[in-house]
């Protein structure tokens, strides 16, 4: 699927990102000691990117960090950040944390030493200190909710958000999307109905909070209403809806 682009696109840095997918995140698979668990709600975050996990007794994991020679023994965590709105190609992102575990009030306590975050335009490696010192987005927590409020309740505005973008990269589509936001812009899925891409609109500062939000994308609006009308969607169900 091609990126379409749409001028100045500010947003989150690397560690940010990957510190906001952890966030979000409700599940969590786990490969530890040649064995591999998918948990479900099990796991929070510290305020330096740790990761504690809360397992059953029998669990795999725990007897391996209890009875690992140095106590600690490696993992990788992995992480899929999931589109809320129903779109093809739903992962955005996906992040692996490698790293060591111990025991710690009967909870797994996981250490990343090693973090890479995999989005569409690649893979690449953050740096441990700065993920450690990175803040998740703001908005990450309440992002599926106001997705799924926009995509559901406010189609008029989102289409209206479409003459903001560069008409060629309209060109075929059959339906737009809310595909991601942050205190930094808004992001567009454009599908056609074998391909699309995605078109990122920039707030003109960011958004630390809800209410910012909801001025922000006033913003956005008031510029699309003023803005020339593009040429109408085609009215066609996009292949792969899921």
């Amino acid at each position: 699927m091609a990126d379409d682009t749409h001028g100045w696109t500010a947003a989150p840095g690397a560690a940010e990102r990957a510190r906001s997918v952890l966030a979000a995140a409700w599940s969590c698979a786990v490969t530890a000691e040649g064995t591999r668990e998918e948990l479900v709600g099990a796991h929070g975050v510290t305020d330096d990117g740790g990761v504690l996990l809360q397992v059953p007794e029998d669990s795999v994991l725990l007897a391996a960090a209890i009875c690992a020679p140095r106590g600690e023994p490696s993992a990788v965590l992995e992480f899929a950040d999931v589109a809320p709105v129903p779109v093809r190609d739903r992962v955005r992102a996906r992040l692996w944390l490698a790293g060591w575990f111990s025991v710690r009030d009967g909870h797994l306590a996981f250490r990343p030493t090693r973090v890479v975050l995999r989005q569409r335009s690649g893979a690449l490696v953050v740096d441990a200190g700065e993920f450690a010192a990175a803040a998740p987005d703001p908005l990450a927590a309440a992002e599926a909710r106001l997705l799924t409020h926009l995509a559901d309740c406010h189609a008029d505005a989102v289409e209206r958000l479409t003459r903001l973008v560069d008409p060629g990269s309209l060109h075929g589509a059959v339906r737009v999307r809310p595909l991601a936001v942050d205190r930094h812009g808004l992001t567009l899925r454009i599908e056609r109905v074998r391909s699309g891409g995605d078109v990122r609109l920039p707030f003109h500062t960011p958004a630390d909070d809800v209410s910012q939000l909801t001025e922000r994308l006033h913003v956005l609006l008031a510029q699309a209403s003023a803005a020339s009308c593009p040429r109408p969607l085609q009215r066609q169900r996009a292949d792969g809806d899921r």
